[in-house]
């Protein structure tokens, strides 16, 4: 779309300008200087409500939704060239009011009416300053996951064009939303395991058409019948590397869109353009199968899938509204401009639908509306920006298009997360582990079977060797000794031969000589000889010792040898008791192999299916396609819940009733982080289900949720555990139970440390719970439960806030209910914890949730006689006197008159300050 503008003015077609909105930008009091830009950060923690989003009651991630509003912003164009001449005595029919958020719209001199929007922003607006409000929270959205929807509406001429499409060739500070979220996207994505993927496409008199390849002139739009997701399975789809190619691509886009001369537009857009970026982002890296050998065990440690997010930027820059009386369409242009006429009108029935909170929505009148069904009333996150200009002779135009943006703000959208499991890369890195295990347990085999062989060689090589040993030092101690004896007795034999002899010889000398003295001398040469006898018999009594030592250590080298044989005979148990072991090492690895059979046949299969979805969404679009996701979903991870009214036992409680709660429980204390998140994922969604409360909190879950809180550091599971507690502490019994345990001091210490938003959330929420029972106010408060919930204030999300202004209103109406009974006496414990002061503060919030808690909290405040003179002074009465005549909920304008006419105290302020409640 395009606008011909004089000085001052602009010219926005395929990226050319006279002259810019950017007048003035670099001295604008109401935009660019109040933005900040947010650091990049490849690794950002989702933030579902980063765009008007709410928060979810579970915490099992995304597949629930949080409600997000349709954000819209206004941007006024300056006036042109013919405005200039033609408007010169005539005053602007808007005023804007940036820093208040607010436009007036002058209806005459004297009488205006005032609107407010989520960002006003007047013609001296930065491109730069337009994106960072307008389009970068849905753009961050995207890079986490989330569909977002960025849309432009207004009058013929106004600058839609300018503000989504423009490429900034010749000022860099001229580029466009589309432009400038793909730098971004660009800045934040890997290319190596991510991808963006582009389609560009008009939709011109009720078809829709590829603008990258226009013979492709009738693209049909497929639904899906579950869930009514919209697709174009026909349309061209481009992957982007850099930012050149992508400006090549809208060059190419605009090229091919259809313009016409009007009276209001030397390029009038004639079609709606649609912008569709798909950003597919890897999360997490698996981690594969692994082993462990411990004895003869093997054991399969854990299986994480890959994890993929799937965002989709939509950019539509819309054909603008004409009047055919005032932009002198005839002919073709005429039925051109009915067409257009017709969608928008079409668009806006849908709104009014959406906004009034219809039954139906006629989402069918149109091609358009059909397109944009994801993006009001859908799963995307949606900002739109109105366009107008400042011409008095326009006003009707003007009108119509600020209160389509009114009507826009209404709509409600439940903001989801897109994620799904990366099923090739699971199945091609299984196969490359299940490789590598088979091949490790083949090498660890064949060296056990050499280690067995060895030892048994070994063994019989050492026995043999000593009984060889043994025997031959046997035979040698053997031989030696009767050696030695048979010398012994030969030398015996020699001299008592040689004694005899000579005994003869002198025995017959002697007689020759003297018969006489025959005895005499006889008996002198006796002497001598039984002198050797003696000595003989001292050898042999010698000998026959020795023979005796020899004996004994025969004894002694039979009984080593014995004992040998008995080592030899344990070295055979040992060695059979191997082969046993190594028959149980071959069962387990044939029972080993046909797992891993099973597995592999698995995976096939896996990848078989895989195959066949990816083949059913590029033929048959999603109808075949989702039946095959279901089943693969099944295959790997738990489903989402599914409807009460199915009859069917939703899969965590069947996981219940399988697993078993002991089962669930015990994973809670897992080494490996992520089994633990599962499991307290699981112990959460059954803690949601009122019947599953009491069996949770007997079998130890609450103590073991709250040691997560304490001894854990991972965000994600003080996230989803103190969202299980705040489901647990719902239970009158089980407050109790968590306040004798020391929870308020851990949930006080988690809100301490933690900065996501939802993790805050889902503390807050417990604290509130808490803060509804009579029983525990002193407790909880002399235990930091109140210093707890102010200290989140910090955060500043609404979703927080809410949670905060429930905790302090559920205080306030205990209080209320113990000063009545006459067991409550003095100042409120909010009081003196300070609280007051930011209850006023907040009392004009815009977020109803807030608003309304922090009005229930005055009014029971309000309620006890001692909180009048603090409430006096801290200006609480006057936010009393407003909620008393405009709240929109009677029995809380009810509460606060009646309060206000029954306190002695605030009605001496209320005459002293004259004001009439009545």
């Amino acid at each position: 779309m395009s606008t011909t503008s004089g000085t001052g003015a602009l010219n926005y077609r395929n990226g050319t300008q006279r002259s810019s909105l950017r007048t003035q930008s670099s001295t604008s009091t109401s935009g660019g200087q109040k933005s900040s830009v947010k650091s990049k950060s490849v690794l950002r923690k989702s933030s579902p409500a980063a765009l008007g989003g709410g928060g979810s009651k579970s915490g099992s991630g995304g597949d629930a939704g949080v409600p997000g509003r349709v954000r819209v912003a206004v941007r006024l164009r300056p006036r042109n060239g013919e405005e200039l001449i033609a408007d010169a005595d005539f005053a602007d029919c808007v005023e804007l009011q940036p820093e208040l958020k607010r436009l007036k719209l002058r209806k005459n001199n004297w009488d205006t009416d005032t609107f407010e929007f989520d960002e006003v922003l007047t013609e001296y607006a930065s491109q730069k300053r337009v994106y960072e409000v307008v389009a970068k929270p849905v753009v961050e959205g995207v890079l986490d996951g989330y569909n977002g929807t960025i849309m432009a509406y207004g009058q013929t001429g106004t600058g839609k064009t300018y503000t989504l499409g423009q490429l900034g060739e010749e000022d860099v500070a001229d580029r466009g939303i589309m432009v400038r979220a793909m730098e971004d996207i660009l800045a934040e994505v890997s290319l190596e395991t991510d991808s963006i993927s582009v389609s560009y496409l008009q939709l011109y008199m009720e078809t829709v058409q590829d603008l990258l390849d226009p013979s492709n002139d009738n693209i049909a739009i497929v639904e899906d019948p579950k869930n009514g997701d919209v697709s174009l399975p026909g349309a061209t789809l481009v992957e982007i590397r850099d930012q050149q190619s992508f400006l090549e691509l809208l060059q190419l886009g605009e090229a091919h869109r259809f313009a016409a001369n009007t009276k209001l537009n030397t390029e009038s857009s004639r079609s709606h353009a649609i912008l569709m970026v798909n950003v597919r982002r890897s999360l997490k890296t698996i981690d594969g199968l692994s082993s462990e050998s411990n004895g003869n065990s093997h054991m399969t440690k854990s299986l994480k899938p890959p994890v993929v997010r799937k965002g989709k930027l939509v950019v539509v820059d819309l054909a603008g509204s004409e009047r055919i009386n005032k932009s002198g369409s005839e002919g073709h242009t005429l039925e051109e401009a009915k067409s257009i006429n017709l969608s928008l009108s079409a668009l806006g029935k849908c709104i009014n639908a959406l906004a009034e909170n219809s039954s139906h929505v006629p989402f069918r009148d149109s091609k358009l509306t059909r397109l944009l069904r994801d993006s009001f009333g859908g799963t995307a996150r949606t900002s739109l920006v109105i366009t107008i200009g400042p011409s008095p002779r326009h006003r009707g135009e003007t009108t119509s298009t600020i209160m389509f943006g009114q009507r826009a703000m209404k709509v409600e959208n439940m903001v989801k997360l897109k994620e799904e499991f990366d099923y090739k890369s699971l199945s091609r890195r299984l196969e490359v582990q299940l490789d590598n295990l088979i091949e490790e347990n083949e090498r660890q085999q064949k060296a056990f079977v050499d280690e067995i062989e060895r030892i048994t060689v070994e063994a019989h090589n050492q026995i043999s060797e000593a009984e060889n040993r043994y025997a031959n030092a046997l035979e040698d101690e053997k031989q030696r000794y009767q050696n030695d004896y048979m010398e012994s007795i030969k030398k015996l034999e020699e001299n008592w031969s040689k004694n005899q002899k000579k005994l003869a010889a002198e025995r017959l000398a002697l007689g020759e000589k003297n018969g006489l003295d025959i005895t005499s001398n006889g008996n002198r040469s006796i002497a001598p000889a039984l002198e050797e006898v003696s000595e003989l018999k001292k050898l042999l009594q010698k000998e026959a010792q020795s023979k005796m030592a020899a004996e004994e250590e025969v004894n002694r080298l039979k009984h080593q040898l014995s004992e040998f044989k008995k080592v030899e005979a344990s070295g055979n148990s040992e060695i059979m008791r191997l082969h046993k072991m190594l028959e149980n090492e071959t069962q387990q690895k044939e029972k080993l192999e046909g797992e891993i059979a099973t597995l592999h046949s698995q995976l096939l299969q896996l990848s078989l299916t895989a195959d066949e979805t990816r083949r059913n969404l590029e033929q048959h679009g999603s109808e075949k396609t989702s039946s095959a996701r279901d089943s693969l979903m099944s295959q790997l991870r738990l489903p989402q819940i599914q409807d009460p009214g199915n009859a069917e036992k939703p899969p965590v409680a069947r996981l219940f009733e399988q697993v078993g709660l002991q089962k669930i429980l015990s994973l809670l204390e897992a080494e490996d982080a992520d089994v633990r998140i599962h499991a307290v994922k699981v112990v959460a969604n059954l803690a949601a289900e009122e019947a599953n409360q009491q069996q949770i909190v007997e079998a130890g879950g609450l103590t073991s949720l709250l040691m997560l809180l304490k001894n854990t550091e991972d965000e994600t599971i003080h996230r989803v555990a103190a969202g299980a507690i705040a489901n647990l502490a719902m239970n009158e019994t089980n407050q109790e139970l968590i306040m004798d345990q020391g929870g308020i001091g851990l949930l006080s210490s988690t809100a301490a440390n933690a900065e996501d938003p939802q993790t805050l959330r889902m503390v807050a929420g417990a604290i509130a719970n808490l803060c509804g029972n009579d029983k525990l106010q002193t407790k909880l408060r002399s235990e930091g439960g109140i210093a707890a919930l102010l200290g989140m204030v910090r955060c500043g999300h609404p979703d927080v806030l809410a949670q905060v202004a429930r905790g302090i209103a559920n205080f306030a109406k205990c209080e209320s209910r113990a000063s009545t009974q006459g067991t409550k006496r003095g100042k409120s414990l909010l009081i003196e914890d300070g609280a007051l002061s930011w209850i006023v503060q907040n009392a004009k919030t815009e977020t109803a949730a807030i608003r309304r808690h922090i009005e229930l909290a005055l009014c029971h405040l309000a309620q006890h006689e001692g909180n009048a003179k603090e409430m006096v002074k801290e200006g609480a009465i006057w936010e009393l006197v407003r909620i008393s005549r405009d709240c929109s909920r009677e029995d809380i304008r009810s509460l606060a008159h009646r309060t206000l006419t029954s306190s002695p105290t605030f009605l001496t302020e209320l005459r002293r300050l004259r004001v009439d409640i009545r």
